[in-house]
């Protein structure tokens, strides 16, 4: 593709580049009025299931607001119905499951999803947008075994995750077959993805804060290890994150990826001292863009000081984009940051 900018891909690599690179999580849909008009003919699951109007709801943020990369419009939850598991996306709640599990008989009736025949319209959105429409990376994406978990456990979104932990404490041998079975749920999606197009892919662990580090490391990063260490094979960035997990920093820094993902919480500069040598992507706290613009850009500022501190940094907002963002400031954004870090 002609003018194809590449420069997210190559921060991604830790190489040096003209400037910082800047996407937003969730920049797709949420707060463009054009999604919402979108969303009031057809629900979330409708979107990602015609790839024409996926492909667009993708595109319109790199049209609109200039960002360096694009991510796949679908949800976490797209691939879980394939392996038996009913989801729906409640307004106002979030992903509904009405078949939680609560047994490793539940666990052995989950079956093994089959991209090309499961979820086509995921794979030919991603073909329409790389064959035609995008002038920068395509981002792909699934959700970590323990946050799919939580919601399949839990039965929706959770403050705490009480029935989770308790299920993991108590059913050992349940909870690892589980996460094998997710694992390799993920791996599949992964690599289908990328086979269709995608040229990065992230994993979102959004609720593994909830653990403390040494649960972790016995109940989640064996599982992430065999994730990551199938999906180096193929040759694309990968990127972890999630959200209230500043302590699972240096255990993500240790996985075979390529990008720490960092929430708000904890200053690139600290993750710096810590250890983490990888390139890194953040973190503006994403409640700052209701704030006015002089503010924002002094927080802006802050953040892309540290990042420009070492070669590999993403600039990226520490969580997504919510609905009373308004557009405008995600383009000038966009804009401040290339024009702050042009070298």
């Amino acid at each position: 593709m002609k003018n194809f900018n590449d420069t997210f891909l190559r921060a991604a690599r830790g190489e040096k580049t003209e400037h910082v690179p800047v996407w937003y999580m969730r920049q797709a849909g949420r707060s463009q009025p054009e999604y919402r008009k979108i969303k009031e003919k057809y629900s979330l699951f409708e979107i990602t299931h015609q790839p024409e109007l996926g492909a667009y709801v993708t595109r319109l943020p790199v049209e609109q607001y200039d960002v360096d990369a694009a991510i796949l419009y679908k949800d976490i939850m797209s691939p879980l119905p394939a392996i038996g598991v009913k989801v729906e996306i409640k307004s106002g709640i979030g992903p509904v499951i009405d078949n939680p599990i609560q047994s490793i008989a539940d666990v052995e009736k989950l079956g093994e999803i089959d991209p090309e025949n499961d979820v086509p319209y995921v794979l030919d959105t991603i073909k329409l947008l790389t064959e035609e429409q995008l002038s920068v990376p395509l981002i792909g994406f699934a959700g970590a075994p323990f946050t799919l978990a939580s919601y399949m456990i839990e039965g929706g979104p959770s403050k705490n995750y009480n029935k989770t932990k308790a299920f993991m404490y108590a059913e050992p041998k349940a909870w690892f077959a589980l996460m094998d079975k997710l694992a390799d749920m993920t791996i599949t999606y992964a690599r289908a993805q990328i086979k269709a197009g995608a040229s990065a892919f992230q994993i979102f662990d959004s609720w593994v804060g909830a653990l403390n580090r040494q649960d972790y490391r016995v109940f989640i990063k064996p599982i992430m290890e065999k994730i990551f260490i199938e999906l180096k094979k193929e040759n694309v960035p990968l990127i972890m994150f999630g959200v209230g997990a500043s302590h699972l920093a240096m255990e993500w820094h240790s996985l075979p990826l390529d990008v720490v993902g960092l929430d708000w919480r904890l200053p690139i500069k600290e993750a710096r001292e810590m250890g983490i040598t990888k390139p890194v992507q953040g973190n503006l706290d994403p409640a700052i863009l209701l704030a006015p613009w002089e503010v924002i850009e002094e927080r802006a500022k802050e953040i892309l000081d540290q990042g420009m501190m070492d070669p590999g940094y993403i600039f990226n907002l520490g969580h997504g984009v919510f609905p009373q963002v308004n557009p405008d400031i995600l383009k000038r954004l966009a804009a401040f940051v290339h024009e702050y870090t042009a070298r």
